[in-house]
């Protein structure tokens, strides 16, 4: 099964052509955007397909130009609309949504770690921030730790490696 993933948010109009800018709300921006069909709207009941044209520049200078987005009034009308790509249930990206807050992270031998608060992109991986009642713990996303989401209880499931939850 597939769902829609929220991968940036629009921020701006730039130029007089129907670019816009983008924040990526997902460190695994760059390998989407260009590799899978877009979606674009306010929530994912509401998103409709869009085609990307072109990428315009480099680093933070980076603009976006849509299909039929070819004036100004059209790319102000997208601000803050996000844009969202359909991933199967198992891609990993899917460790990294804002959906899992509030989930129970567990071992792969049933010990409950506590509940995950916060998802923290850092430069090398994300890392989740899980609190267990007397103290926050930091896990890495990475497939040797994190092994997949309970679709049972809805919980995280974690194989710790020794030192991890000390």
């Amino acid at each position: 099964m597939e769902r829609l993933f929220a991968i940036a948010k629009i921020t701006r109009a730039t130029g007089l052509t129907g670019d816009v800018g983008l924040r990526p709300l997902t460190r695994y921006f760059e390998e989407y955007v260009g590799d899978h069909p877009l979606y674009l709207g306010f929530s994912t009941d509401l998103a409709r397909e869009i085609e990307l044209n072109n990428v315009i520049g480099v680093g933070k200078k980076v603009r976006f130009h849509f299909n039929g987005v070819d004036t100004r009034d059209d790319a102000e009308a997208l601000i803050g609309q996000i844009l969202f790509v359909n991933v199967p249930d198992d891609d990993f990206i899917n460790l990294s949504s804002d959906d899992l807050l509030g989930c129970t992270v567990v071992t792969n031998t049933g010990k409950i770690i506590g509940e995950l608060v916060d998802i923290l992109m850092m430069p090398a991986n994300d890392v989740y921030v899980i609190d267990n009642g007397s103290k926050e713990i930091l896990i890495p996303v990475v497939p040797e730790i994190v092994n997949g989401i309970s679709e049972i209880d809805d919980s995280i499931v974690i194989t710790p490696m020794d030192g991890l939850l000390d």
